[in-house]
């Protein structure tokens, strides 16, 4: 079972290997596989967001697939808005255990809270952008979208 399948109640499987691969891979395979740059990687290691990377023998980052699915839903909480320090204290719960599966619910559940009201907000602003969009129309001598 994935990382994310035990922590998130979600799949990602087939999103972030793609290939059918199953590793380990460089730093820089990982970087083009993700998107993410090598300097963030060893960053997000160095914080404490990634779970530990195994190293080959010349020291060399080794990552497997779960460690790409765990990149993977990281991702998605970036895509939150969940501030990095929320998001590390998420990657120690889940190295904590079991037991810390009830506060790693409540932190996800704040998490969906706010891109809700982000959503609230933004069909809103869609909204408004639907009127301007359509006054000029009107206004110009177009048709209202």
């Amino acid at each position: 079972m994935s990382v994310i399948a035990s922590t998130s109640g979600t799949s990602t499987s087939g999103t972030s290997t793609g290939g059918g691969r199953t590793g380990p891979y460089t730093i820089s395979e990982v970087a083009a596989l993700t998107g993410l740059s090598a300097h963030t990687l060893r960053w997000y290691e160095r914080i404490g967001l990634m779970p530990h990377v195994d190293r080959s023998h010349t020291g060399q980052r080794r990552f497997t697939p779960r460690d790409l699915d765990w990149l993977a839903f990281v991702g998605k909480l970036r895509l939150t808005g969940m501030p990095v320090a929320d998001m590390v204290r998420y990657a120690e719960l889940v190295r904590a255990g079991d037991h810390t599966r009830e506060e790693r619910r409540e932190l996800l559940e704040a998490t969906r809270r706010d891109v809700l009201a982000r959503v609230t907000e933004l069909q809103d602003t869609l909204a408004v952008l639907d009127v301007k969009i359509a006054h000029y129309g009107t206004v110009c001598g177009g048709t209202p979208s």
